[in-house]
C-alpha cells in the first residue's frame, strides 16, 4: 500500500493549540539491485499505527507512509522529503526502515531503483534540505538499517562532527559497523521500538520522548547485538506520543499538600485503608492517591514493604528520589 502523497489532504496535525507535526513513514522492501528484505513495509505500518495517535485516540502526527509493494525511487523519497521539510509545520519526524549504505563517509538510504553506485538518498542530502527548510523547531530522524550509525558523523550533520543543528535528534538502530537484524517479518529494532512507542519508555506522565526511546532501546540490546546510537542537539524533549499516565498531572500536583517538604514522612493509621473500619473519606481518597504513586516508585511505606500495612500498623510513608523530584515539579508549577 503506498499512499498518494499529492492527491491526499495535508498530512499536518495540530497538536494542542500550537504544534504542527508531520511524519513520513518510508519501508522499502522491494530492490532491484540489492537481496529483497521482508520486515520494512511491516515496520513502518506499525509504527504509523502508533505515531498518528496517542494512547488515548487523540491525533497526533500527520503521518505518510511510502511504501509500496513495487517499492520506492528515489525521486519518490526526494518528493516527499520536500514535503516533509516544506514550511507550516513545527516538528518534522522522518523514520526509514530498509537497507543503508557507506558511500565517500556518508549513509545513503537505499531505494529500490539504487545501484552499487548509487545506492539511494544520502544523508547529507537529506541535511541539506534541513537546513533550509524554514520554521522548523524540532527535526527527528530514526533510521532502522544496516550502518546507520554513520548517519550522526557524516561532515553535513555535524560540521566539525561534534555539533549538530539545533533542534535536530538522530536515532539509529545499530553503529556505524553493524547490520541492522530482521526477525521473522519484522526488524527487531522496530519491534522493540514499537513496545516503547507503546508505552515502555512512557515517563511517570505518560511522556514519550527521543531520549526515553533512546534509554528504553539501548537496553534492549547487549554487547553482543546491534547497538542503537543516539545523537542530539535540543534544549528539550518534545513528547512523540503520550500514553495514559501512571499516575495523573492533578494527582501529582497534591505530592507538595501531603508532603509538606522533601523528606516529610506522612503518618497513616487504619482510616486510610478501606478494607477495615474505622472509615475516613478523605483519607480514603488520599490513599488512593498514595497507592497510584507507589506503584510509580515515588513513594514508599516506611518499616514495612506495603502500604496497606503501613496504614494498619499506623506507620508512615515518605517521597522516593523520583517522587521528589515530581513533588519538585509540582511545587514550582511545572506541571
Amino acid at each position: 500500500m503506498r499512499r498518494d502523497l499529492q492527491a491526499e489532504q495535508p498530512w499536518t496535525v495540530m497538536h494542542g493549540s500550537t504544534d504542527v507535526k508531520r511524519a513520513l513513514l518510508v519501508g522499502i522492501d522491494a530492490y532491484r539491485n540489492f537481496p529483497a528484505l521482508r520486515g520494512c513495509v511491516n515496520d513502518v505500518r506499525a509504527v504509523d499505527e502508533l505515531l498518528a495517535t496517542h494512547e488515548d485516540g487523540a491525533p497526533n502526527f500527520g503521518c505518510q507512509l511510502l511504501d509500496g509493494p513495487a517499492g520506492v525511487s528515489g525521486d519518490e523519497f526526494r518528493a516527499a522529503l520536500t514535503r516533509l521539510f516544506a514550511p507550516g509545520a513545527d516538528i518534522a519526524l522522518l523514520y526509514f526502515s530498509g537497507h543503508g549504505a557507506v558511500r565517500n563517509n556518508d549513509l545513503v538510504l537505499a531505494t529500490t531503483d539504487g545501484t552499487d553506485v548509487f545506492p539511494g538518498v544520502a544523508v547529507a542530502e537529506i541535511m541539506g534540505m534541513i537546513a533550509k527548510a524554514t520554521g522548523l523547531r524540532e527535526v527527528v530522524i530514526i533510521l532502522d538499517c544496516c550502518f546507520s550509525g554513520a548517519a550522526a558523523g557524516v561532515p553535513h550533520v555535524a560540521g566539525d562532527s561534534a555539533t549538530l543543528r539545533p533542534g535536530l535528534s538522530i536515532l539509529t538502530a545499530a553503529r556505524a559497523d553493524q547490520p541492522a537484524v530482521e526477525t521473522g517479518d519484522r526488524g527487531l529494532f522496530s519491534t522493540l521500538f514499537c513496545g516503547a512507542l507503546a508505552g515502555g519508555a512512557a515517563d511517570v506522565r505518560g511522556r514519550v520522548t527521543i531520549s526515553g526511546l533512546y534509554a528504553y532501546l539501548s537496553e534492549c540490546f547487549n554487547a553482543w547485538h546491534q547497538r542503537p546510537t543516539f545523537k542530539a542537539n535540543i534544549d528539550r524533549a518534545h513528547d512523540l506520543r503520550r500514553c495514559l499516565p501512571s499516575v495523573p498531572d492533578a494527582e501529582l500536583r497534591r505530592l507538595p499538600e501531603l508532603f509538606p517538604t522533601p523528606e516529610h514522612e506522612l503518618p497513616l493509621d487504619p482510616s486510610y485503608e478501606p478494607s477495615v473500619p474505622p472509615t475516613d473519606d478523605i483519607h480514603q481518597a488520599d490513599f488512593a492517591v498514595l497507592q497510584r504513586a507507589r506503584s510509580a516508585k515515588l513513594v514508599e511505606p516506611v518499616g514495612t514493604p506495603h502500604l496497606y500495612f503501613a496504614a494498619l500498623e499506623s506507620l508512615s510513608c515518605r517521597l522516593t528520589p523520583l517522587g521528589r523530584h515530581y513533588r519538585l515539579m509540582a511545587e514550582q508549577r511545572l506541571l
